[in-house]
């Protein structure tokens, strides 16, 4: 019979003890990176950051926003891990003053939007229903 390590297969406020006082990638729900090290948890898996950075990627850029303390809600993490500083060095990435990043953020949100708008007036006309006001096709 295997003898499986059934901790790491869980993630409870416990599991979080080995990453204390390391830098980790928090990844929320609604798509936003933090870099930060952690100093606090609890069994919500509630996260307390130290020199928290937000960081924004657009294709091969990014651009940072320092945010400081972070406290972020145990339920709206949908990933953590470590922070491998080797790693991170040796990836293609260019770092870009914030406010170009978010110009670029911006003109590729703007992209995606007026490609689903053709995407649905195209189903429209096949006779497929969507879900806007008929003004919003033109």
């Amino acid at each position: 019979m295997n003898n499986l390590n059934l901790e790491n297969f869980f993630t409870t406020g416990q599991s979080l003890q080995p990453y204390l006082d390391k830098d980790l990638l928090v990844v929320l729900r609604d798509g936003r990176k933090l870099l930060g090290i952690l100093r606090s948890y609890d069994q919500f898996a509630n996260l307390v950051l130290q020199d928290t950075i937000e960081r924004i990627y657009v294709n091969n850029s990014f651009g940072d926003i320092e945010r400081g303390i972070y406290i972020v809600r145990g339920e709206n993490v949908v990933l953590l891990g470590e922070v491998d500083k080797d790693a991170e060095d040796d990836l293609d990435l260019q770092e870009l003053p914030i406010e170009q990043i978010l110009q670029m953020q911006k003109e590729e949100a703007d992209e995606k939007a007026r490609k689903e708008k053709i995407r649905l007036q195209l189903l429209h006309k096949q006779g497929f229903s969507v879900d806007f006001v008929e003004t919003d096709m033109y």
